[in-house]
């Protein structure tokens, strides 16, 4: 897991910084979720586009703030990087209905399950991000997109 003691400022700030913009994203993805739900969108579509625009939102908080001294330049390796966000959202996905599906077959309230995955795949997205898909082999220089 994460231990605050054996973690260099560098990566502590990350974290935090990490935290705020998730916290940003999730709103954005629920509001897109109501406000598709309000426009008339069935339920799943909702919140798969809810979903797909907070990891859009994450995208430009993580890049701009989170690791702004890790974006790779644009071209390739910025492409490479985007693919390598989205691969890491999907793993978060997968975590999030893997923990509740089980959770809830266990007899665990829905709720709480949620709240498990969130720190779940909270902590295991920030972790790919940080050791995988903002990396110094992509970033040859800071830029932003």
């Amino acid at each position: 897991m994460i231990d605050p003691g054996t973690m260099s400022w560098a990566t502590m700030r990350r974290f935090v910084a990490y935290g705020f913009a998730s916290v940003a994203a999730l709103g954005v993805d629920l509001a897109s979720f109501y406000a598709l739900m309000a426009a008339g969108v069935a339920a799943p579509a909702a919140a798969a586009g809810g979903y797909t625009i907070g990891i859009i939102a994450h995208w430009f908080a993580s890049s701009r703030f989170v690791f702004s001294g890790r974006v790779a330049e644009a071209g390739r390796q910025r492409t490479e990087q985007k693919g390598l966000f989205v691969a890491s959202a999907l793993v978060g996905l997968v975590m999030t209905w893997g923990i509740v599906g089980a959770g809830t077959a266990f007899g665990i309230d829905p709720g709480l399950a949620k709240l498990a995955a969130i720190g779940a795949s909270f902590v295991a997205t920030f972790l790919i991000r940080h050791h995988f898909v903002f990396t110094e082999r992509l970033a040859q220089t800071p830029a932003k997109s």
